[in-house]
């Protein structure tokens, strides 16, 4: 099977299992899904939609998060992953979006990333999600999945390797689309520890399960 087959069959199946892949973060606007996305760092998406409806119900704006202190924000977000760096990351991001962006949240990456606890990941989560840009966010589960299923090579050994071979590979008009494809399979079957590979449509082509072994147990029947 030659890369773009791989792609092709992959995609396909992704468009028919999850046709309507979307985030899972609970937002209204791209200011509150960019509070979500910097505080779902290592931290589950259902625990941060725990906690953001009471930060919004404060902090609505920019204009307001800029004008909390530590003492407002922490007992809020003390439950998240990180707490401490993570409220200073807010409120300093909020000030940066009142005095360098006149309280609106850039659509590129290069501007995103001028802002406090906002990296590439993050930046990419925010221009596909809002903007629908062809941007790869490359978290943990979009790592091991895209490895699993022989997407990219074994020399892509970070983040930005595996970003740059499934941009390569992925046409620009599905690449915001198959971000969560690969998030959500990664979430929810092709697992960590224990993948789920008996409910997974990909196992035919898929170089994990082949050489693991229950794959070669398969192929022998």
């Amino acid at each position: 099977m030659t890369k773009k087959q791989r792609y092709e069959a992959v995609l396909g199946y992704f468009q028919q299992a999850i046709p309507e892949a979307e985030t899972e973060l609970l937002y209204d606007s791209p200011f509150q899904l960019l509070v979500a996305v910097i505080l779902s760092a290592q931290c589950t998406d259902k625990r941060v939609n725990l906690t953001t409806p009471h930060i919004f119900a404060r902090y609505p704006n920019p204009q307001t998060l800029a004008n909390a202190t530590f003492d407002d924000l922490f007992p809020l977000i003390r439950s998240i992953s990180y707490p401490n760096n993570k409220t200073r990351h807010l409120i300093g991001m909020a000030n940066m979006l009142v005095n360098k962006f006149d309280g609106e949240v850039p659509m590129t990456v290069e501007e995103l990333v001028l802002l406090p606890g906002v990296g590439r990941k993050t930046a990419n989560v925010i221009t596909s999600v809002v903007d629908q840009q062809p941007n790869m966010a490359v978290d943990t589960h979009v790592f091991r999945v895209s490895k699993r299923l022989g997407l990219v090579s074994a020399k892509a050994s970070t983040p930005l390797a595996v970003e740059k071979e499934l941009i390569k590979h992925i046409p620009k008009e599905w690449v915001h689309k198959a971000h969560h494809w690969l998030i959500l399979h990664g979430r929810y079957v092709c697992l960590a520890r224990n993948p789920k590979c008996e409910a997974c449509g990909l196992q035919e082509i898929c170089p994990y399960y082949q050489q693991s072994a229950r794959g070669k147990k398969q192929n022998k029947k």
